[in-house]
């Protein structure tokens, strides 16, 4: 009986030991990670406040956990009226409103954060601005566009890759749900050929015409296409522009851009059976944002950077062909 008794105190303790066990697992899993800090760079984007209060105000429908901006740097260009005329607002905005700290210089920045969002409206400021970002090692995220010059785009993937820090740049319409649904979608009948699409596309005299605005649209096309375009014509007019890129398996894609009026975006799809078009649904910041976050926990960019190389390219062959009269550009020509 004896035994019997300590075969059962044995047993009852080490029960309550596996229980505390489990529920200290248990309570660890509940607690919340250290949320990751991010900063800033550029504060003359309203992009700045939607993400900040995406990111840092858990009642926000779109609210991402576990991402945190605590800091930022002002930045600004004087002769880009964009950030000219609003880098101020903004500036005091995330100060006032979010408790985010404005720091004078981007090592400071970079010695207070994990990652970092490079904002800056003015793709010119970026190769500059993160060249202390590698140096400290930080993951970044480089808003559109990556630069405003092939030159400048090249020079950063090539000081990523040799610092060994993870990067990645893209507009929000990449992962627009249209985008996606249209890229690989469940009802097309046939071989897809190409596809179409539209959005606005105002231009800024700092930067080559469609890196401004029109490289929303240039970013879905080439999220639907792929890599490969080879050449590029435009044809360009006072209000919009018709820009037909070529891929070497013989599809043709087409970016429509208008100066004026319409600001929506739009895609329509061309198999050899039939046609599909894109729905009205809202283009928030949410999934991008989603994927920004995934990138600074694991380091892997969702956007390799040889197609945004691409994209760059694309859009200063545009240029190229527009003061050619639209005549046909190699990629090459660019690339080379």
């Amino acid at each position: 009986m004896r035994r019997l008794c300590q075969h059962l105190s044995c047993g009852v303790a080490l029960l309550l030991s596996m229980v505390s066990f489990l529920v200290s697992i248990s309570f660890a899993q509940m607690e919340p990670a250290q949320p990751l800090r991010v900063g800033i760079i550029g504060l003359d984007t309203s992009h700045v406040v939607v993400f900040t209060r995406i990111f840092n105000d858990p009642t926000d429908p779109e609210h991402i956990p576990g991402i945190r901006v605590v800091a930022a740097f002002k930045g600004g260009s004087a002769d880009v009226e964009d950030s000219r005329t609003r880098v101020d607002a903004f500036t005091a905005e995330l100060r006032d409103k979010w408790n985010i700290k404005i720091v004078e210089d981007i090592p400071t920045l970079c010695g207070m954060v994990d990652a970092i969002l490079l904002e800056s409206v003015d793709g010119r400021t970026h190769l500059e601005q993160v060249k202390p970002v590698l140096a400290a090692k930080k993951v970044v995220f480089i808003d559109k566009p990556l630069a405003a010059s092939y030159k400048d785009a090249t020079e950063i993937a090539r000081l990523a890759k040799q610092t060994g820090v993870p990067w990645f740049s893209s507009s929000s319409m990449r992962f627009w749900k249209e985008t996606q649904r249209l890229k690989s979608p469940a009802d097309v009948v046939g071989h897809i050929v190409g596809y179409s699409v539209y959005g606005p596309s105002p231009i800024e005299p700092h930067h080559p015409d469609l890196m401004w605005y029109g490289i929303h649209s240039v970013e879905m096309l080439f999220t639907l296409m792929g890599r490969g375009c080879e050449s590029v014509s435009r044809a360009s007019t006072a209000n919009e522009d018709v820009v037909v890129g070529r891929w070497k398996d013989g599809r043709l894609g087409v970016m429509r851009g208008f100066r004026n009026g319409l600001k929506k975006y739009g895609i329509t799809l061309f198999s050899d059976k039939n046609v599909l078009y894109s729905e009205p649904r809202p283009e928030g910041y949410g999934p991008l944002l989603g994927e920004i976050a995934k990138f600074f926990r694991t380091g892997i960019p969702p956007v390799s950077p040889d197609e945004t190389l691409e994209m760059i390219a694309f859009m200063e062959a545009a240029d190229m062909s527009k003061a050619r009269g639209g005549a046909s550009v190699p990629l090459r020509e660019v690339t080379r």
